[in-house]
């Protein structure tokens, strides 16, 4: 049962929108294969402005994500990739349909 979640916003840089878009979009194959992560969205606000909401059952399996392959890629090119630091919250689920 989804118990808890993330939700991330990243900033583009100028002339990086087409790349971060690109990369959250090839994410889903990375997020696909990670047993814990229950559901993964990757969408877009405006531009230059893209997030990632997952759910999880656990807080292990949250966790883990926090430390896959998805979190690794994105903040090896944050500096070239990103204007700010990603922004992260930890969410838990009140209700889930």
């Amino acid at each position: 049962m989804e118990k808890l979640s993330l939700l991330a916003r990243v900033q583009a840089k100028p002339g990086q929108e087409a790349t971060v878009e690109n990369f959250l979009k090839e994410a889903l194959a990375l997020a696909q294969r990670e047993a814990g992560t229950l559901r993964w969205y990757a969408f877009k606000i405006n531009e230059n402005t893209f997030g990632i909401f997952d759910t999880f059952a656990t807080e292990d399996d949250r966790q883990a994500h926090l430390n896959g392959e998805i979190a690794k890629g994105l903040l090896a090119n944050a500096d070239t990739l990103l204007s700010m630091p990603p922004v992260l919250e930890r969410l838990e689920l009140l209700a889930v349909k």
